[in-house]
């Protein structure tokens, strides 16, 4: 399956990085791409093979059907399938959820809350919460990450859906089922980094996958998370961002956290993609913008840790 091309971003990542994030080795993306035609990285003109986000997401949905039972010869066709539904008629599920999508940006650059509550109720009305935060959050997320790389939005604009969805997001996790035993998670976002949604909608999840979390929210102070997390006493640090920080602090803030916890740091969100090497050279494990993928790369490293 060919990218199309608006759907690539202008970042384009090595095999060894994209193995990292989505947890899939580089004979197996060989494989894949060579003997079932799932996808073509782009080539340099050395033979080497670099992979767009496009790529990345579209390995973590192989992942996906793999994990639910699908044999890898029959997710080719799987894949063409949904996207023949999304180039096709009016009232297919995935259509269904492209106007909702359509409808709520539509509803953000209008600052229409009542178009949004319209639309998020009768998503929610049809489809399990979990659905709806797969299938429209997240997408609505990303969709609004790619208009504020792009200029397309305003600022008034997202600060305007933050606090709506911030809101709805809040009262899930307030009324989360809280487990008693499960590894606890610190969650914050990066210095300087106010989208805090992304880390919502991944506290939410991660408790769902029988984590404990402790939420810190936006713009994280580096300096404060070593005493935050001994009081806690937890067993990872999650953090996210969608804009990677100055070089410093990764380099240089963020391996002092990743030296003094003496507890794995991970880093998910874009800044975990643009900023995949730093992350790596300071000592934390960067994480990508897949929610499920990340949860279970984190399981994975607690796992290999006991």
């Amino acid at each position: 399956m060919k990218p199309q091309p608006d759907n690539i971003d202008s970042g384009l990542y090595p095999i060894g990085t994209v193995s990292e994030l989505t947890g899939v080795n580089a004979i197996t993306l060989r494989a894949w791409e060579r003997r079932y035609g799932l996808f073509e990285p782009v080539r340099k003109a050395s033979g080497h093979r670099l992979y767009s986000q496009y790529h990345i997401d579209l390995i973590n949905r192989v992942v996906s059907l793999l994990d639910r039972g699908m044999r890898i010869s029959q997710v080719k066709p799987q894949l063409d399938a949904e996207q023949a539904r999304n180039d096709g008629a009016v009232g297919t599920p995935d259509s269904l959820w492209k106007r909702y999508l359509s409808r709520m940006v539509g509803g953000i650059v209008q600052f229409d809350e009542g178009a949004l509550e319209e639309t998020y109720g009768e998503a929610l009305a049809i489809y399990p919460v979990q659905t709806v935060t797969v299938e429209l959050l997240t997408p609505l997320l990303k969709e609004l990450g790619r208009r504020w790389e792009a200029g397309e939005g305003s600022v008034a604009e997202e600060h305007f859906f933050a606090c709506y969805l911030r809101n709805k997001l809040g009262a899930r996790f307030h009324h989360r089922v809280r487990t008693q035993d499960g590894p606890t998670l610190l969650l914050a976002c990066l210095p300087g980094d106010r989208h805090e949604t992304g880390l919502l909608l991944f506290a939410l999840a991660a408790n769902d996958a029988g984590y404990q979390t402790v939420l810190l929210g936006a713009d994280m102070p580096l300096g404060e998370l070593p005493a935050a997390a001994r009081k806690t006493r937890c067993h990872a640090i999650v953090l996210s961002g969608l804009v990677p920080p100055e070089t410093r602090v990764l380099k240089d803030d963020l391996s002092d956290v990743a030296r003094v916890t003496n507890v794995p740091v991970f880093v998910g969100g874009r800044a975990s993609v643009e900023a995949y090497d730093l992350l790596k050279k300071s000592g934390c494990e960067p994480l990508g913008i897949d929610v499920d993928t990340g949860i279970a790369r984190i399981g994975q490293h607690l796992a290999v840790q006991r």
